[in-house]
């Protein structure tokens, strides 16, 4: 699992420092050639957030003890990852010295003040992205931590019903087994009853045979 998490690092490593290199040049070209190179990033992007996905799920089959140094790479990753974000999108409205003066010419300094009020706009945007993407994290691990109670929940019940089962059972045993002693302590007062009667019965016997026998002397 965690050789699988290690090859992701590797595709985003690669990634990134493609987009790092590509950002650069963005502010230098102007027209076609730049919007071209601005979909381009914007695809790897695209590429680098699936990855973090990727490396997500995959920190979720790891066991719980070992997790806590992935998720802080993975942490580190995501920084690393609004950085480029942020930096990608004033390359989009950044232009060189050299292709800013081509473009307006004395209108530049109006220019610049635009590109900052720009800055200002995207900066508070994306803030409010990060809110929501933290609120969102906080509903996904409720969400993990409410369905690992109904898992135990579940495991419990279960297993409470299996303890009411066997007790169920030992308690049809143990009627059963009642059931059999009495039947058996029945029959043994039965036979002691019929050997006592038995014993007299010969006892008798005997005595009338003597008491006979000595009357017919």
């Amino acid at each position: 699992m965690s050789s699988d998490f290690e090859a992701y690092e590797l595709d985003f490593g690669t990634l990134t420092a493609e987009i790092t290199n590509k950002i650069g040049r963005i502010p230098k070209l102007a027209g076609e050639e730049k919007t071209q190179l601005v979909l381009n990033v914007d695809k790897q992007l695209e590429e680098v957030r699936e990855l973090l996905e990727q490396m997500d799920l995959e920190i979720r089959e790891i066991p719980i003890q070992s997790r806590g140094m992935y998720n802080s790479r993975l942490k580190s990753y995501k920084q690393e990852m609004e950085k480029l974000e942020k930096d990608f999108k004033r390359s989009r409205i950044a232009y060189s010295d050299e292709v800013r003066n081509e473009l307006l010419g004395d209108d530049a300094s109006s220019s610049e003040s635009q590109r900052a009020h720009l800055l200002d706009n995207t900066e508070r945007l994306e803030r409010s992205s990060r809110r929501l993407e933290a609120g969102y994290q906080i509903a996904v691990e409720t969400e993990q931590v409410g369905q690992e109670i109904l898992t135990n929940l579940h495991i419990d019940r279960e297993k409470i019903q299996r303890s009411r089962d066997r007790l169920r059972e030992t308690d049809a045993n143990l009627g059963k087994s009642s059931r059999i002693l009495t039947g058996m302590l029945r029959r043994i007062i039965q036979n002691r009853v019929l050997v006592f009667i038995l014993g007299a019965i010969l006892l008798l016997t005997i005595v009338l045979a003597i008491y006979f026998n000595l009357r017919g002397h």
